[in-house]
């Protein structure tokens, strides 16, 4: 039961063949194209030299016995028989020679002589023949010993009749000796033919040892090769498919890396903001219960005011987290009721100026960066000021980009008692380096005739707002 089924095993071959092909071509991808060359070349070599060796070529070899040799013998040829009277006459001369043979009769009172000559080799033919009519002791010719002579004695009495019978004779025993030789030398030929074939048909049945070669391995050089092309491609794909993981791994980390610095960010202005709401509640609840009994009818519109107040800014780090972004309008119908309870708070020492078009009232801003602006200027630039002063805020579109202003003419940055450190500003820069980039900013100047003046510029891009929108801008 606890065995692997087929499947089973086939998916750990193929998870085994994967890591190894992944291992390869990551190798493959870290040597260079100089390495690479050498390995092909020194894969190639290794191939030639292994496909001679066993298990890719051996050698069998056998001895075969005269048993299995089954070639039939042939049959040894017939001595030619021998021609008859007639035969040879008709026949054609059994005798032949590349040179002219001449034959030198002599008579004198000894008898008659036939002798062979051969001619000198300065003669020439029609000079040899000329010869064959002069005396056996003339210069230009020689007795030749490979030929037959005869010599006929004849008697001291004998007729012309009898020299001629003599001559008759002469020749047919030159003829007879002609035929012998001939015979002879047929005879001789055909003894040394039938010699040579019996002892070929001898050394056929001696044992004989017979090799036979076995390739397997003619294929290696071709499959060396291919794997050497195929190895190639995978060091150029592989190589760009590892190029574009370490880019989405890179990216990935960026954006994770941004993405917790959001996070940090917004939890940052989160536990800023929850350290200001609580005192200002407080104060502000303070002030209505005063009023309350001092001046009923504003009391009541501070209270009114806190409502707006509250209304406005509660969805607004919900909103934030989940969008990054919000309409100006939206940020707008957060600090008009917070001005106007800080209007009852500080009675004639403040004053507001609050200058947005109607059209941009739908463009895109980041929340809460406008009402930490105008907390700062109040608290650090206006409150401390004993005369107050005047609160601006203002919104332009500058060279295609919003541009969201808020100054004061109080002590000025840095000048009050109660001077902040700039964590505010520090948290502001770097929210709006994780929203837009280098595409957004904060500048801080003098106001004149003093305080501090805070722009924070960021594209223009308009969002659409329901009518509740709208209606909270305008409360």
């Amino acid at each position: 039961m606890n065995q692997p089924t087929l499947y089973q095993r086939w998916q750990r071959l193929s998870a085994a063949v994967l890591r190894v092909f992944h291992v390869y071509a990551g190798w493959l991808v870290s040597i260079s194209w100089k390495r690479f060359v050498v390995y092909a070349i020194a894969l190639m070599i290794g191939v030639n030299i292994l496909q001679d060796l066993p298990p890719f070529t051996w050698r069998i070899s056998s001895t075969i016995t005269p048993d299995e040799v089954f070639e039939p013998a042939e049959p040894e040829p017939p001595a030619p028989p021998a021609p008859s009277a007639e035969a040879r006459r008709a026949a054609k001369p059994l005798l032949k020679s590349d040179k002219p043979i001449h034959y030198e009769i002599t008579i004198d009172e000894n008898g008659v002589k036939v002798q062979p000559r051969k001619a000198k080799s300065g003669a020439s033919a029609p000079d040899a023949a000329a010869s064959s009519a002069e005396s056996a002791d003339d210069d230009n010719t020689e007795v030749d010993p490979d030929l037959p002579s005869i010599s006929i004695k004849l008697p001291k009495e004998a007729k012309s009749a009898e020299v001629k019978r003599a001559i008759e004779e002469a020749k047919s025993g030159i003829e007879q000796a002609l035929e012998a030789a001939a015979e002879a030398a047929k005879t001789s030929a055909h003894e040394a033919a039938v010699e040579a074939r019996r002892a070929a048909r001898e050394a056929q049945r001696q044992p004989r040892r017979h090799t036979t070669v076995v390739h397997l391995g003619d294929f290696l050089v071709k499959l060396a090769f291919f794997f050497a092309l195929g190895s190639a491609l995978i060091k150029v794909t592989y190589k760009g498919r590892l190029q574009a993981e370490v880019k989405a791994a890179q990216a990935t980390e960026t954006a994770e890396a941004e993405s917790l610095k959001r996070q940090v960010v917004e939890a940052r202005m989160a536990a800023m903001q929850a350290q200001v709401e609580p005192h200002f509640l407080f104060n502000t609840l303070a002030s209505i219960d005063h009023l309350i009994e001092t001046d009923p009818p504003r009391a009541s519109q501070m209270q009114k005011n806190l409502i707006a107040l509250l209304r406005a800014s509660m969805p607004t780090m919900r909103e934030a987290n989940a969008s990054g972004v919000r309409d100006l309008g939206r940020e707008l119908a957060v600090i008009k009721p917070y001005l106007e309870i800080l209007k009852v708070r500080m009675e004639e020492r403040l004053m507001t100026s609050i200058d947005v078009p109607e059209g941009l009232l739908s463009a895109e801003f980041p929340p809460m960066m406008m009402q930490s602006l105008v907390e700062n200027a109040i608290k650090h630039g206006l409150e401390p000021k004993a005369e107050g002063g005047m609160l601006t805020v203002k919104a332009e579109i500058n060279h295609g980009k919003l541009a969201v202003t808020v100054a004061d003419t109080g002590l000025g940055f840095g000048r009050a008692a109660t001077g902040g450190t700039g964590v505010g500003l520090a948290n502001i820069r770097e929210r709006l380096m994780l929203l837009y980039g280098a595409k957004a900013s904060v500048t801080v100047s003098e106001n004149q005739p003093s305080g501090t003046k805070v722009t924070i510029t960021v594209p223009y891009r308009s969002r659409g707002h329901d009518s509740d929108d709208k209606q909270g801008a305008s409360i």
